[in-house]
């Protein structure tokens, strides 16, 4: 009897399938990920199975009227029910490596094994790159890229979701490099402000939507808070952030306060991202700043047009052998227009607080 066995395309087909589950399984923000609208970061997949550059999310807004009252008459009073978009636009995102024949010719699968670990690293570090780019991006361009005008014309269209230092007073909203002049080396990050940057989210407009039914947290109002490791040792060492861990928390070693990171205060989960950079000596007295990232649901979109696939070649007659990876997709923050009339005039950051915190390099 013969043994039946996977066609050689199937296989193909079943290492670029794993490929795409490892990487996305090792990539730091996997937690935040998710298809619905209460995600962190929304992925949509609408692209792989249709043509197309791009995807659009759209937000429909609540509604804001009081309704009629008793005889009052409804028809021809009904409400708008405004909605906004956000047009993702996808990349290919490309990547391989060559590998020179050995003792025995190496198989199409087995070069594809051989090649995977470090495609794999190459991916997971580069979707983490972009949404950390993503998180700090004025209205989608990087912010090391963006000008003066455009920092100065995002805090304007944002200044009740841009934090700098201790307190809202500390901007004027009007010139960004101005403010952050305003964040001196002791407004490190603190219960404070952590909890100043929650009522903020609640209080804006529209505020910042809270995650719901999220693992250990149940309540309306938790959110999720990513800052560098300078911020998160400053925060560590706030004598109410550390008596909270220690006395709150369950004892031993599982206990945030000997882990050193995924804490938790006032409802909101702390995380560590070491990869976040720092904006240098900006602030008051030339003290190194940090931005802190608090976010809601749809903060970020990743939108799928084609998964990882891979391909080989042949070079030098045979001798040698590439492997490469293929990718489409986009990741940007999600943002959404506040004028009256036009859905993409005068954009918010729709599920991202940005702060900016005094964190000065270890010495």
């Amino acid at each position: 009897m013969t043994d039946s066995s996977a066609a050689a395309g199937l296989k193909v087909q079943q290492w670029d399938s794993k490929y795409y589950t490892e990487a996305l399984n090792a990539h730091i923000f996997k937690p935040f990920m998710g298809t619905k609208t209460n995600s962190i970061i929304q992925v949509k997949e609408d692209l792989t199975k249709k043509p197309g550059d791009s995807v659009t999310y759209s937000l429909v807004n609540k509604l804001t009227g009081t309704g009629k009252v008793d005889g009052a008459t409804l028809e021809g009073n009904e409400q708008d029910m405004t909605s906004r978009s956000h047009k993702v636009t996808m990349h290919q995102y490309r990547e391989g490596v060559r590998i020179p024949s050995y003792e025995e010719q190496i198989s199409a699968i087995s070069l594809r094994n051989a090649a995977k670990d470090v495609l794999m690293d190459w991916s997971t570090e580069l979707w983490r790159d972009q949404v950390i780019e993503a998180l700090g991006s004025i209205d989608g361009v990087a912010y090391g890229s963006a000008s003066a005008g455009q920092r100065n014309t995002w805090l304007a269209n944002n200044a009740d979701r841009v934090l700098f230092g201790d307190s809202v007073g500390n901007g004027g909203y009007t010139t960004h490099s101005t403010d952050l002049a305003t964040v001196t080396a002791g407004m490190t990050l603190s219960t404070e402000i952590l909890s100043l940057m929650k009522r903020m989210a609640k209080r804006a407009n529209p505020k910042i939507k809270p995650l719901k039914d999220r693992k250990g947290y149940k309540s309306s109002d938790s959110y999720v808070i990513v800052a560098d490791s300078l911020a998160v040792r400053d925060l560590a060492n706030d004598a109410a952030f550390l008596q909270a861990n220690r006395e709150a928390r369950a004892r031993g070693v599982t206990n945030p306060v000997f882990q050193g990171a995924d804490y938790i205060w006032d409802n909101m989960a702390i995380y560590e991202v070491e990869d976040i950079a720092s904006l240098g000596t900006v602030g008051a007295s030339s003290a190194e700043v940090s931005p802190v990232y608090l976010l809601g649901a749809q903060a970020l979109a990743h939108a799928w047009c084609k998964r990882p696939k891979s391909k080989q070649e042949e070079f030098d007659y045979g001798d040698k052998f590439g492997c490469a990876i293929e990718q489409w997709y986009g990741i940007e923050k999600l943002i959404f227009g506040t004028d009256g009339s036009v859905d993409t005039t005068d954009p918010k950051d729709h599920g991202v607080l940005t702060a900016y915190v005094g964190a000065a390099a270890d010495a």
